[in-house]
């Protein structure tokens, strides 16, 4: 299902993550899980991934991870603001120390001229720290924005972590 280069990044972030006695959250929307089913993936990950939260919907970012839905309305679900209450929110509510954050337009439809398909922002929370956003324009098809958003989370709570 991933290939084997996304397999040993995220081996290497358990590895990390379980030397620093680091837990993780996922709160995807476009990926759709696909963060925390890579992890999930590798035997014993179960000592670093605390949960996992797909928000697909802008109610489920509201009922799930408190996105304040002025928030949604002022910003859209495509945004920095958006991406960090997404990471913070995870954090709430769960016992992970670190969260992870993806909301964007995979495609092939949903773009506009403000927000293309392949606009991707991210955000990375850590308990009792900072939260941290990136924005990237993704390139490819539905599947390649989705696999290139999945790389650049493993490697933004790297960093974090």
């Amino acid at each position: 299902m991933f290939t084997n280069d996304l397999r040993e990044q995220a081996e290497a972030l358990l590895e990390y993550c379980r030397a620093a006695g680091t837990t993780l959250a996922t709160a995807e929307s476009c990926t759709g899980g696909l963060v925390a089913a890579l992890l999930t993936a590798i035997p014993g990950s179960s000592d670093v991934v605390e949960r996992g939260f797909v928000t697909y919907s802008n109610q489920s970012k509201i009922d799930m991870l408190d996105v304040v839905p002025e928030r949604l309305g002022r910003y859209g679900a495509v945004s920095a603001e958006t991406a960090a209450a997404m990471a913070q929110g995870a954090i709430r509510h769960s016992g992970a120390d670190l969260a992870v954050a993806i909301t964007g337009i995979a495609g092939p439809g949903g773009g506009s001229a403000e927000k293309p398909v392949g606009l991707v922002w991210f955000a990375t929370a850590r308990r009792n720290g900072s939260t941290l956003t990136r924005r990237h324009n993704l390139s490819g098809d539905r599947g390649a924005v989705r696999a290139a958003a999945v790389r650049i989370a493993l490697d933004m709570l790297l960093a974090a972590g």
